[in-house]
């Protein structure tokens, strides 16, 4: 490897900047991508010199430890498909920060609220920071990020009177957005709320890639695999909880790791081929998706380990950042929509919600060298110099003593992946597919996970107007006979009423879909046999009694 010179052009992540003159393009003359990490962080640094605003976060705690790598992928050394640094020797630990999340709720909101929590972690690894920011369900609701503003303002209260009609308004939104019906299928079971932090899984969710030192990539998806087991609460189960506090969670991961009783996770990885793979019958770049693990196995590639809680809440809490464009040398993006827009919104809003400079606080700076041309902005308290750098120069290239671009060597390849070719468009992938694996997913449930999202999901439909009753129960007739008709059942509409209802305008079913709408209701169990599905796993039970409540003081006293 080349010797790079302590005067070197980083990001405020720490990542060497190789090329400061030229964005990510496809081709020389463009178009340009949206994932130009280093070209958004720069140019929104530089549009954020002056004060703005700043906005608060969700509910969260945070907690830290170390990542300790195998070494390995499976069987095989892990050089093969990543060059990755921290993976590469067994034994070697990267100190790590982890963010557990609810998703809709603020600050004081309730822990035990039905809402995906997001599974955010950092580490501080020695080429700068690495982001892997996803959440406890392996899909996601939606597949393109421009409709991700629109969803959200669906699961909030009514613009006009506040009013939180939360269900009318979610599902009135999914009945139109049959790519949701996978994650309805898990939010709606016990996994929804899970019974601590400590018991869920965690995914990363998108498609990313991984580089080795030949510049061959992969696609990879990320699971992370508590040793602890994993368990879930019932909707009655979290609200004897909820009558008692609003922040369980928290309390169980704090008292956990001041007992000792550290937490555990393992890393395991999807690999695939870096490219369309047209032999399935859906799109590996989806995240409403899962891939079938029987025929790309999740494989371990190290450990994960929270030994300690905050010194402080707010710095290091509800100040930590994360983004998906984190990225460090040996992993890179994927072209997964919803990626790409992550990509740009995440660290966006952090220069919004906290400042420009939030890298410079202690939760989120690099422990690797950093060494920018960024300067100023609000609450701005240091300067990013190198070693014997010229103070006086704030921009590259410059043969007076600034920063310069670090040498390219042996492991850099400017190209990398598949050569792509196409018309710019606005368009849907072409392999939605949008039932078959909610339908899977629903029939490899335990039974008391079936009888959970069918009370759940009946509640909640009772609260909506009836044109989105009817358009989700076809929906759900779509997705397993025995959803659509349990379901129907328990809102009261038939399958006689949803029969003849068409295809979504938006929507483009394949030959396979449209056979199962001339079938309607009569189409039989799908077949599982043999198949694997990321987050079938045992699902243990929490129950919670709700406990009696006891007068104050104050009370007794009249």
């Amino acid at each position: 490897m080349t010797n790079v010179p302590e005067q070197t052009l980083t990001t405020r992540q720490g990542h060497p900047v190789y090329d400061n003159q030229n964005t990510r393009t496809i081709g020389s003359r463009g178009p340009a991508t949206l994932e130009n990490y280093a070209f958004l962080e720069k140019m929104s640094h530089f549009d954020r010199e002056r004060i703005p605003e700043r906005v608060v976060h969700a509910r969260g705690t945070t907690a830290f430890g170390y990542f300790e790598a195998y070494g390995t992928y499976g069987d095989e050394p892990i050089a093969k498909y990543t060059r990755a640094k921290l993976f590469q020797e067994a034994g070697k630990r990267t100190d790590v920060a982890l963010r557990f999340s609810t998703v809709a709720g603020g600050r004081d909101s309730s822990e035990v609220a039905r809402d995906p929590r997001g599974f955010a972690v950092k580490f501080y690894t020695e080429d700068g920071n690495w982001d892997l920011v996803g959440n406890n369900l392996g899909v996601f609701f939606i597949r393109d990020a421009i409709k991700f503003p629109d969803f959200i303002h669906s699961q909030k209260p009514d613009p006009v009177n506040f009013e939180a009609g939360v269900a009318n308004r979610a599902f009135d939104f999914w009945s139109q957005s049959p790519e949701a019906m996978h994650m309805i299928t898990i939010l709606f079971s016990p996994r929804g709320i899970p019974a601590d932090y400590r018991h869920q899984q965690g995914f990363g969710v998108n498609t990313y890639k991984w580089v080795n030192a030949a510049g061959e990539s992969v696609l990879v998806k990320y699971h992370w695999i508590p040793k602890q087991g994993v368990k879930s609460l019932t909707s009655e189960d979290a609200a004897n909880i909820q009558a008692q506090t609003l922040g369980s969670h928290t309390k169980d991961l704090y008292d956990a790791i001041e007992a000792g009783d550290y937490p555990e996770w393992e890393l395991q990885v999807q690999v695939m081929e870096d490219h369309d793979h047209p032999e399935l019958d859906f799109d590996p770049l989806d995240d409403t998706k899962v891939w079938p693990e029987e025929l790309f196995p999740p494989k371990p590639v190290g450990r994960m380990v929270l030994n300690r809680n905050p010194e402080n809440f707010f710095a290091e809490n509800e100040q930590i950042a994360f983004g998906t464009g984190v990225l460090v040398d040996g992993l890179d993006f994927s072209d997964d929509k919803m990626l790409v827009g992550r990509t740009f919104s995440y660290s966006d809003t952090q220069r919004y919600r906290v400042g420009p400079n939030y890298l410079q606080l202690p939760v989120n700076a690099p422990k690797a060298k950093v060494a920018t041309n960024q300067r100023d902005g609000q609450m701005a308290y240091g300067v990013d110099l190198a070693p014997g750098q010229n103070p006086h120069v704030n921009y590259e290239p410059s043969i007076t003593g600034g920063v310069q671009e670090t040498p390219k060597d042996e492991g850099y390849h400017s190209s990398v992946g598949p050569e792509i070719n196409g018309r710019l468009t606005r368009a849907r992938i072409e392999r939605t597919n949008d039932y078959k694996q909610a339908g899977e997913r629903f029939q490899l449930q335990e039974d008391w996970e079936k009888e959970e999202l069918i009370a759940n999901l009946v509640g909640a439909l009772l609260q909506c107007d009836r044109p989105i009753q009817e358009r989700m129960v076809w929906h759900f007739y779509m997705v397993e006979d025995e959803l659509g008709q349990r379901v129907g059942d328990g809102v009261g509409v038939s399958l006689e009423d949803v029969k003849d209802l068409a295809p979504l305008p938006t929507q483009r079913l394949s030959e396979e879909e449209l056979q199962r709408v001339a079938n309607l209701g009569n189409n039989g169990p799908r077949n599982v046999e043999g198949l694997t599905m990321t987050h079938c796993v045992p699902n243990e039970r929490v129950v919670v009694e709700r406990e009696p409540q006891q007068a104050s003081p104050a009370m007794m006293s009249n």
